[in-house]
């Protein structure tokens, strides 16, 4: 997907597309590079947009791990589907509110692993607070939430559900970035 279609979502859903350009590699590198991806037997996606963290995920997860992509989008949903659509990778137009459904219908319960673009600043607190209180649920007791935001604002709703918060930034994105990792 080209700039110029990523900046055509944003100003046409501006309330649903919280960025004006997909993530840098740099902030790819911050979100995965100390993850255990090639342990994970269950990795979800949440809002994977252009499938920028998408690709460093499918070069590094194990044949046998299941890895579900959730997007609401309709024009970035399309676009992972042509780009993305193989065995071992079911991409979903949905909301991530309903990850606790999704899960159940294919007898899943725990994430090891659960990665979020979700442009939480943007959302109203309650549907900020079903989607992470409902990635919590999901998370497998040593598993992780990791989501990037461009302030500190999330560390307020995300420390409700999550007893372990790191944060990092990095400053080679645009607009700069703070990831949170969380843990149960």
């Amino acid at each position: 997907m080209s700039q110029k279609h990523f900046l055509n979502q944003f100003l046409r859903k501006g309330n649903k597309v919280g960025a004006v350009a997909p993530s840098s590699r740099f902030l790819s590198d911050k979100m995965l590079s100390s993850l255990p991806i090639e342990q994970c037997k269950l990795i979800v996606e949440l809002g994977p947009g252009t499938g920028v963290f998408t690709e460093r995920i499918i070069e590094r997860k194990n044949p046998d791990c299941t890895f579900i992509m959730i997007e609401l989008n309709d024009s970035f949903y399309s676009s992972l589907v042509q780009k993305y659509q193989k065995e071992g990778i079911e991409i979903l137009h949905d909301s991530a509110s309903n990850l606790q459904e999704i899960l159940s219908k294919r007898s899943l319960s725990q994430c090891d692993l659960i990665i979020s673009s979700i442009p939480l600043a943007i959302l109203n607190k309650e549907l900020q607070n079903s989607i992470i209180k409902t990635a919590s649920d999901c998370l497998a007791p040593d598993g992780a939430f990791v989501q990037f935001q461009y302030s500190l604002q999330a560390k307020k709703v995300l420390s409700q559900y999550f007893s372990k918060i790191g944060i990092r930034f990095t400053a080679l994105n645009f607009p700069p970035a703070f990831v949170y990792t969380c843990k149960n």
